[in-house]
């Protein structure tokens, strides 16, 4: 079987230079984000289960290229982006003819809808069988100008797509009221975001000072620096919390909001208190040590640190976003969730959790997010079951 390392690139091969695969996954690359690291573990798990695939990158530049691990074939189209992608896409599926696609993220899911639709059968091979996957709410994450014709895009790509698949109910309900899909269309798949690599990496040391024996508790936040992940309102909540008693505040993440984080932390005089110490391939560890982790979105489709981070042990405050934080802690039961945007609340909250201790998770939660099972529900939406 083929090695991750070996790879080949789409839009210079000939015709029949490839093995069928059975299964191929499409992302635009593989850099580590949430959505990456869920369909790199659903190809690495299919591969472990025998099956021929293929891992397609519009681009091979990625620090998570390794973890694909053997029998996964990566395939790169040689483009930068989605937009100009269509015909390496299109030559792609001439050549390979994979059974099915998965793919995830709006971009790349229209694209691939749209390729296959011009790649007809050929003999004994039909054409490719297109599942797209959707991880956020759609009224949420695409607005504006450029968001609005995404979502256009979104809606005829979606419906001539052979599958349709939801990362959480809330998800779920957002494509069929933005989308107008027939609710019948879209089945929901939770993240396999509890996997071997999760609970070995959490036995691992953290590697940071503040960790130490005696120090301060620390609040832990895991995200992009972005809008979305809202962590202006947890460095605000944190400032409000480290006035009354000592502890600080790491974030885990790279984005363009970094240069205003920084700012903000200045500002209310929290900066030797706050760390945001970029990307770590490993967050799993501070996950576990941790005295409190907090997810502070604005809105999400299916949190996979929250889940990572409840299953590692870790206490944890959520925002009620939209959508997942309600489903992920059993409508709150499990964990306090607190309104969007409400710095006085987030601050009660972890304040709260810094006091109480931890608690066991109920029989069975575990079992929702992990890989062997999730793996089994997607390749037989990619086989047409």
């Amino acid at each position: 079987m083929a090695s991750a390392r070996q790879t080949t690139d789409a839009s210079a091969s000939p015709t029949g230079a490839y093995a069928r695969p059975e299964f191929a996954f499409l992302l635009p690359s593989l850099r580590g984000g949430g959505a990456e690291r869920v369909v790199m573990d659903l190809a690495r798990q299919a591969a472990d289960e025998g099956h021929a695939v293929d891992m397609v990158v519009l681009n091979r530049a990625g620090a998570v290229v390794d973890d694909l691990g053997p029998g996964v074939r990566m395939v790169g189209l040689g483009r930068s982006r989605a937009a100009f992608a269509l015909p390496a896409m299109i030559g792609y599926l001439r050549h390979a003819r994979p059974r099915a696609m998965l793919t995830t993220l709006e971009h790349t899911n229209v694209l691939a809808v749209i390729a296959a639709r011009l790649v007809p059968s050929a003999g004994a091979a039909p054409r490719t069988r297109v599942v797209v996957r959707e991880a956020n709410t759609v009224s949420e994450d695409l607005v504006g100008l450029k968001g609005r014709a995404v979502r256009a895009l979104m809606r005829v790509a979606y419906r001539s797509a052979d599958a349709v698949v939801a990362v959480s109910l809330g998800v779920a309900r957002s494509l069929e009221a933005e989308l107008g899909l027939n609710p019948e269309r879209v089945r929901v798949i939770l993240n396999p975001v509890i996997t071997p690599r999760v609970l070995a990496g959490a036995k691992e040391p953290v590697g940071h000072a503040w960790f130490a024996p005696g120090e301060p508790p620390v609040i832990l936040g895991v995200g992009r620096l972005t809008e979305q992940k809202g962590f202006d309102t947890l460095v605000k909540a944190f400032a409000t919390l480290r006035a009354s008693r000592p502890c600080r505040l790491i974030i885990l993440g790279e984005g363009e909001l970094r240069p205003e984080l920084e700012a903000l932390a200045r500002d209310l005089g929290i900066e030797a208190d706050v760390d945001l110490a970029g990307f770590v391939g490993n967050p799993f560890p501070y996950m576990a040590n941790c005295a409190v982790f907090v997810l502070s979105s604005r809105w999400e489709g299916l949190p996979n640190v929250l889940i990572q981070a409840m299953a590692v042990g870790a206490k944890v405050v959520a925002s009620d976003c939209p959508s997942g934080p309600a489903e992920v802690t059993d409508g709150g039961t499990l964990a306090p969730l607190v309104p969007v945007d409400d710095v006085a609340a987030l601050a009660a909250a972890m304040s709260a959790t810094l006091e109480r201790e931890a608690s066991e998770l109920p029989e069975g939660w575990r079992e929702r997010y992990e890989l062997k099972a999730i793996t089994a529900a997607y390749l037989d939406v990619m086989r047409g079951g």
